[in-house]
């Protein structure tokens, strides 16, 4: 029995010992549509779980430049799934820094005016880079000079990869339906061997991937389809299924909250037309439009000149006041909004033809109307139309002037996961934490509350200062799961069995159907077990890197004394107890039982107490 287990175990490890052992015979095999084998090579079978198969989902060339920047990044992709590729474009910036989830573009070869892009989707469903703050980001490192040299080509796989990771990571997020079966690396150039799983349709937003967007509702449908399901019900009454159980169900409750900073153009903007926006960076823009230079018309005896600007206005709300302050013509003028005549001058020029008198006035006249423009500027786009008179040379201008809110704008809302357990009669609350203090322990108050708590959020450039009552609520409830009765267990012939028997005799006490009790005893031994070994050997090496991780603040290296730290790793040791390290890496403690439990407590924790918030606790006078 011993040398089956053994056997059997060898064999499961050969196949899936590690990530791409299991890759190899399971992931890429299965979702190519190629045979996989069962763990003793037995049997195989040709698994269906993908509908379209390619081996050209995407496609990415790099090619560093003499600053260390990636200067050209090439993406080439197959969108419908038929092996071909359909298109291929160019990263419009350099790459300075890489992220899991996006990159970040310097001047080449320095950390300076740096900017965050974050990996989207178009509305072709192309990639696309985002402008973003860098919190967005995660997982964040320098690659060009500025942090040390040829750090692209000396670790060219792993900077693929990453690169690569966060675009197939747009990809998969955008649609559900697309895997990866593979990642092929050669030279400088990574291909993905993708499918389309069965749930084929034409709609990414399939029904599998609900769920993800509204997590709570898996409770309410699991219910309702317990409920018409023949079979459930049928186990559900069954002697086996009978009986009260209990299940304990984890949730949160979040304080969701957004802050966005918000520029003028997010407001009004003029898309068409004009010749000049002056923003002052405070909320104050004006559009210009016209020909104000002296006698810049030539207009004969008589001649109609229209000038057409056309503004967008995005938020209305955020649209304080809109006004027509000024506005010049030589020799006629009036001005529409989307077709509306709202002013005129010198005369009574009202219609759309010739001014009512003659065309030359051998003067400029100026007006100050200030007339209120906001009634007209509702959301969409409004067509400003200025047409002037000219009789021999003359000149035209109107100035629209807006006051914008550009205040911070902020969202906020609680998402949460615990409606359907607290509306759930057959579920009772056990446990609660409330922002780190536990206000419920074992389905009893305990009487304390968190105060009050003041949280930032935002950037730099747009920050809020929120107090509220609680920010995240942990619970966990207790909910019955079948409201049948089940029959306490008889546990008295274990009970007897544990406390008459010894190392080397076995007592038992048998209840027949009559209600009467045997006792009996035996004696016994256990059979001898080989000898194992204490543990399995593992030894500690390290390796040196260059620290190239990056913050909003700049690369962590410009803040170290030391710039440079080690890579730590960890090896099962081979049948000979020698230390496989890797190239570079020197050994730190050699094959043994090793206990690194201290040492990793001691990280977690700085990790956690560095991400905390931190309380005064006292008051100096």
């Amino acid at each position: 029995m011993e040398d089956r287990a053994r056997t059997a175990a060898s064999a499961s490890r050969a196949k899936t010992s590690d990530s791409d052992t299991l890759h190899q015979n399971y992931v890429t095999p299965g979702m190519s549509g190629q045979p996989i084998t069962t763990v003793d090579g037995s049997k195989s079978f040709t698994p269906t779980i993908a509908c379209q198969k390619t081996a050209n989902l995407l496609e990415v060339l790099i090619q560093p430049n003499g600053t260390g920047d990636i200067g050209l990044v090439r993406i080439s992709r197959d969108k419908d799934l038929d092996g071909k590729f359909d298109t291929s474009a160019t990263l419009p910036v350099p790459v300075s820094g890489i992220c899991a989830n996006g990159l970040i573009s310097c001047n080449p070869g320095t950390w300076n005016q740096c900017r965050s892009f974050r990996w989207d989707l178009d509305a072709a469903k192309d990639l696309k880079l985002t402008q973003v703050d860098m919190p967005e980001l995660a997982g964040c490192y320098c690659i060009n000079n500025s942090c040390g040299s040829n750090l692209v080509f000396g670790n060219l796989a792993s900077v693929l990869k990453d690169l690569g990771g966060g675009m197939i990571g747009a990809l998969t997020t955008a649609d559900p339906r697309i895997g990866v079966a593979e990642a092929r690396i050669n030279g400088p150039v990574i291909d993905y061997v993708g499918a389309q799983t069965t749930a084929c349709t034409a709609s990414p937003a399939i029904g599998q991937t609900s769920y993800r967007t509204n997590p709570a509702a898996i409770q309410g449908d699991a219910f309702a389809l317990s409920s018409s399901n023949r079979v459930f019900q049928a186990l559900a009454a069954s002697p086996a299924g009978s009986g009260k159980a209990q299940q304990l169900r984890a949730c949160t409750i979040t304080r969701e909250v957004t802050v966005r900073e918000v520029k003028v153009e997010d407001v009004i903007s003029r898309t068409a037309g004009g010749y000049a926006t002056i923003d002052d960076g405070a909320g104050d823009v004006d559009f210009l439009m016209g020909s104000p230079s002296n006698n810049s018309l030539s207009g004969g005896s008589c001649r109609l000149f229209d000038f057409k600007m056309t503004l967008h206005v995005e938020d209305p709300d955020r649209l304080k006041s809109a006004t027509l302050p000024s506005y010049f013509v030589d020799d006629w003028g009036q001005l529409r909004i989307d077709g509306t005549l709202v002013t005129y001058g010198p005369g009574a020029w009202t219609g759309s033809g010739y001014p009512p008198g003659k065309c030359e006035r051998k003067r400029t006249s100026y007006f100050a109307p200030n007339i209120d423009l906001k009634p007209w500027l509702t959301k969409g786009d409004h067509e400003i139309w200025l047409r002037v008179a000219v009789g021999g040379g003359g000149e035209a201008f109107a100035q629209v002037h807006a006051e914008v809110d550009i205040s911070c704008k902020t969202a906020e809302r609680l998402v949460d996961l615990c409606s359907g357990y607290a509306a759930d009669p057959k579920c009772s609350l056990s446990e609660e934490r409330v922002d780190g203090v536990q206000t419920f322990r074992n389905g009893v108050a305990t009487g304390l509350k968190p105060l009050p708590q003041t949280r930032l959020f935002g950037s730099a450039s747009c920050t809020l200062q929120l107090t509220r009552d609680f920010f995240e609520r942990e619970r966990t409830y207790v909910c019955t799961t079948d409201s049948a009765a089940l029959p306490e267990p008889d546990l008295s012939r274990g009970a007897y069995i544990i406390d008459h028997s010894t190392e080397t005799l076995l007592a038992d006490r048998q209840k027949a159907s009559d209600g009467s009790v045997t006792t009996s005893s035996r004696t016994f031994a256990l059979p001898a077990q080989g000898a194992v070994p204490a543990c399995e050997a593992i030894c500690k090496t390290r390796a040196p890197k260059a620290n190239t991780a990056a913050a909003p603040d700049g690369v962590v290296a410009n803040r170290q004394n030391v710039p440079s730290g080690y890579d730590t790793f960890y090896h099962t040791c081979d049948a000979a107890n020698v230390c496989p390290a890797g190239p570079g890496e020197e050994v730190v403690s050699a094959c043994g039982c090793l206990d690194d439990f201290p040492e990793a407590v001691v990280m977690m924790q700085t990790v956690r107490l560095a991400g905390a918030d931190m309380t005064c606790t006292s008051v100096v006078p």
